[in-house]
């Protein structure tokens, strides 16, 4: 049975009908615990199916672990979004919900490419003088309406600098992630581990938090 309807299928034909360059999803399953695999490799080739400039690649995470080695996937379920080139835009968990919107946004934004990011000028000035890595990681919830909006910064980010690496990370899915950063409400997002930024933040916080986790 499929996980879209005809409706949604249109929806996404749609919005997806001007993507400049192939986008690849590449999905990363796993034996252990995996409540959503399945459907996440079903969701990722249905959603593949709507255009042929998408390509769905399926590997299991620990039968194949120079594949997730050579995306830096560390933990899955997961999905590197990768476009012309790997900006960096993962997802770990399974993109439903509201965190469906937060997948087509990143499969439109790597299929674009560094053009026409939604960034003010002061947080793209800072992003191409970085000199040091950074990890975003987003922590979200498909039940949460202001989850996007912080993952698809995070994803900007990572498009803008090849020094910024964006995790989105479904909470409920990987609990122990999200006790080791005692995420208590979502979004969060946490910078190389160190600095936190609660909500839906606009970007001169998480320069802020970005300047002093690299302190």
């Amino acid at each position: 049975m499929a996980l879209l309807n005809d409706e949604i299928v249109k929806n996404v034909t749609d919005m997806l009908a001007d993507l400049a360059n192939d986008v690849r999803l590449v999905v990363f399953t796993t034996e252990k615990g995996c409540e959503y695999c399945k459907e996440i490799v079903q969701l990722a080739q249905e959603v593949a199916a709507t255009s042929p400039k998408l390509t769905a690649e399926i590997y299991n995470f620990d039968a194949v672990p120079t594949k997730a080695a050579e995306f830096n996937i560390t933990m899955a379920p997961a999905i590197a979004i990768v476009g012309a080139r790997d900006y960096g835009v993962r997802y770990y968990g399974i993109p439903s919900g509201y965190e469906f919107s937060t997948l087509l946004y990143a499969i439109q934004r790597v299929g674009k490419g560094p053009v026409d990011l939604d960034l003010d000028p002061q947080t793209m000035g800072f992003l191409e003088g970085l000199n040091q890595p950074v990890n975003l990681q987003v922590f979200v919830t498909p039940t949460c309406p202001y989850c996007p909006r912080a993952a698809m910064l995070a994803y900007e980010m990572a498009v803008a600098s090849d020094k910024v690496v964006a995790d989105v990370v479904e909470s409920m899915e990987f609990q122990e992630l999200a006790n080791r950063f005692d995420v208590m409400g979502v979004p969060l997002s946490v910078v190389n581990g160190k600095e936190r930024v609660e909500g839906a933040a606009p970007p001169y916080m998480i320069v802020n938090a970005i300047q002093a986790a690299l302190a």
